[in-house]
């Protein structure tokens, strides 16, 4: 049994807290967060732009505290799982790590690529101990799971170009800081720009559009992912910028040389695939990607076999990238990675 401990009760809490009951081998068997009421398992004055998150946890298994430290160092938490905001995650991803323990990070792993890389650095170290997941849960999630195993065999041929949308309006509490979430740029777009990196490559450069926004940093953007020679055309929209209650929305259209998949988000039928004159809903089976993720790092803890779908090292590369964005859109020029 591995024996799980949540430090942040936000969103991100909720959502692990609901995917671990799903999992068999593994336990919530302590929680932390700074606020006692959530310490105590009272959940229900968290939000979600998904449906899904715990609103009220089983305390008579679970032990709650304030203080996260205390978390990482009992001795019955085998993986610390931190959801908390983005920077506070390189000091407590790397004292669990640095505990012996495994960790999974919430994304964005920090809230600079060098802190990343200093969680990178502290993975290496842990291992084969303590095993480190960052939660890019867009990875795991099917329809992008899906796309990504029909770009790497080559079902459709290869990609020719792909556009990526991951809009909303702005969320509320810290996020609307960006000295602390990154603006929608690092917090939400980089989704987008680590699931292309996975699936497509890394692009040789980028070239960014965007605009400051309420949060002082990039809440705007669109960027061209340039790719040498006869690569694909690649961009993603990513805003924070939609008016109040405009719903979450994420989605793709991917055109191959013998197929184009789109993926709808609110759509009755979210995947459709265009093959030969003919249009093809395809259902995606195996819940969501908080889920999946959360699964697949119980898996590589079970098997003693460290995660390879995403790595520390990974992650950090991601974030790289978006900061030459934000560079592209301050510069107006093309940056390379």
């Amino acid at each position: 049994m591995i024996r799980v401990g949540i430090i942040g009760l936000g969103m991100m809490g909720g959502m692990h807290y609901r995917a671990w009951q799903e999992i068999d081998g593994a336990e919530v068997v302590a929680v932390a967060d700074a606020d006692p009421q959530r310490a105590g398992g009272d959940l229900s004055t968290g939000w979600s732009n998904l449906p899904g998150a715990a609103k009220q946890l089983d305390m008579s298994r679970i032990r709650g505290t304030t203080d996260a430290r205390e978390l990482i160092a009992m001795d019955d938490v085998d993986l610390v799982d931190v959801c908390v905001p983005t920077p506070d995650h390189a000091a407590l991803a790397i004292a669990a790590l640095e505990a012996g323990k495994h960790c999974i990070c919430e994304k964005p792993l920090a809230r600079t690529a060098e802190q990343a890389r200093q969680i990178a650095a502290a993975a290496e170290k842990a291992m084969p101990k303590g095993f480190c997941l960052p939660a890019m849960c867009v990875r795991f999630w099917p329809e992008w799971a899906w796309l990504a195993r029909m770009v790497e065999r080559g079902t459709y041929g290869k990609v020719l170009d792909a556009t990526f949308r991951r809009v909303g309006s702005m969320p509320p509490g810290w996020f609307g800081d960006g000295k602390l979430s990154g603006g929608a740029i690092l917090d939400l777009h980089l989704h987008d720009t680590d699931f292309v990196k996975f699936a497509l490559g890394k692009p040789v450069a980028v070239h960014s559009f965007g605009r400051v926004g309420k949060t002082g940093c990039v809440d705007q953007l669109v960027t061209h992912y340039i790719y040498a020679g006869d690569g694909p055309i690649v961009t993603a929209e990513g805003s924070w910028a939609m008016t109040d209650g405009f719903p979450f929305r994420m989605g793709y259209t991917v055109n191959f040389e013998r197929a184009t998949a789109e993926y709808v988000m609110l759509r009755e039928e979210p995947l459709v695939i265009y093959e030969n004159g003919k249009a093809k809903s395809h259902a995606c089976e195996g819940g969501d990607g908080y889920h999946n993720e959360l699964a697949y790092m119980a898996q590589c803890i079970a098997s003693g076999k460290a995660p390879s779908i995403i790595t520390a090292a990974d992650a950090a590369e991601s974030i790289e990238i978006v900061e030459a964005e934000a560079e592209s859109i301050r510069t107006g020029l093309r940056v390379e990675v």
